[in-house]
């Protein structure tokens, strides 16, 4: 099987899986109990704090949570005011922002340009005093694109609101703008773990509970923590931290020959502000369902993981104005730190002979 949907998970870091192992096989002490055993657990999860907001802006507390989903969740209804957000969000926004105009609460979801780009003069616009909160993604998860976040992070203190980015996709790859005020994290997308996640806050910044109980993270966030999880998590972050330059330069070369070689394929979204590791391709007349079907040894998708089988073409595609033909004849291929050139290479030929031989038995 060769791996290339790197947006939608990632392999677990050896790094991780050994600093999880000791608390999955001997330490199962509750981090909140006041014993020794207890006070080891909260401890290790005190140093997996630290690894995973080396990452992350100065002058903020770090909350952990189940995932990102959760920590946007939490952003978006323990905020108040209106809500400017975009139509390529992650449904992680997209749908809790909806639930919260359906409780009566002012959205807007601004367009995008044809690159996948925020509009900036539309959000000038949209911005206003008043806003409660403004919610965009640091690199796209479906066309890999990077938002402006600096800029709107300005219009949004200029406003009177607060900034939040989903950092998902970015977060150890792309810097962190240090104007945001919340920043949503999730570890399995940086080579950590499944099932934990961070919300960011900065100094300042309070928020309602979205759970209530025990309160046991200092913002307010209820439940037990996992060590192992937690320690996981930080394993990864270390790991990026300390590879940073060593997984961009692979990423970037692994990019530079994907285009070279997929060169009868359209780039979709824009190809200056985005994130090498995510190659979203269009070609016309090809239907990505029955390519995927055709080469099930190789993992890719046609969009995001939390959408597919819902039968809907991508939103975010559709967002920068495809047609529902358009959409369908895109594939997302995502690759990182563990794809080699040589299983890249032999995976993209593999697609590219796939989908021509499609068109011309049509």
């Amino acid at each position: 099987m060769i791996y290339l949907d790197y947006q939608a998970t990632t392999p677990l870091a050896p790094e991780a899986l050994h600093a999880m192992l000791p608390w999955l096989e001997k330490s199962h002490a509750n981090p909140h109990s006041p014993h020794a055993p207890g006070r080891a657990a909260r401890a290790a999860i005190e140093v997996a704090r630290q690894q995973v907001a080396a990452l992350l802006p100065a002058e903020g507390t770090l909350s952990f949570t189940s995932g990102a989903t959760e920590a946007l969740n939490w952003a978006i209804k323990g905020s108040m005011g209106p809500i400017v957000t975009l139509a390529t969000e992650h449904a992680a926004v997209l749908d809790t922002v909806a639930a919260e105009a359906r409780r009566g609460r002012e959205v807007t979801v601004l367009p995008v340009k044809p690159d996948g780009l925020v509009d900036l003069d539309a959000a000038r616009a949209a911005i206003l005093p008043g806003t409660g909160l403004v919610a965009a993604m640091l690199v796209n998860n479906e066309i890999g694109v990077v938002q402006p976040i600096a800029e709107l992070a300005y219009l949004a203190h200029a406003a009177g609101a607060l900034m939040l980015c989903d950092a998902v996709q970015g977060y150890g790859r792309v810097a962190v703008p240090a104007t945001c005020d919340l920043v949503a994290i999730s570890a399995h997308k940086v080579h950590g773990p499944k099932g934990v996640g961070a919300l960011w806050m900065r100094h300042g910044v309070t928020l309602e509970p979205l759970m209530h109980g025990g309160g046991q993270e200092a913002a307010g966030r209820s439940g037990t923590l996992s060590p192992a999880l937690c320690a996981g998590f930080g394993a990864a972050a270390k790991a990026a931290a300390d590879r940073q330059d060593a997984d961009r330069a692979h990423v970037e070369a692994l990019f530079a020959a994907a285009r070279e070689q997929m060169a009868g394929w359209t780039l979709n979204g824009a190809m200056d502000q985005r994130y090498r590791g995510n190659l979203n391709l269009r070609l016309a007349g090809v239907d990505v369902a029955r390519l995927m079907s055709d080469l099930r040894d190789i993992a890719f998708s046609a969009g995001s993981a939390c959408a597919s089988g819902s039968g809907r073409t991508s939103h975010v595609l559709r967002g920068i104005g495809f047609s529902d033909a358009e959409a369908r004849s895109s594939i997302r291929l995502g690759f990182g730190r563990y794809t080699t050139a040589e299983e890249l290479e032999a995976a993209l030929s593999r697609i590219d002979a796939a989908a021509r031989a499609q068109r011309i038995a049509a």
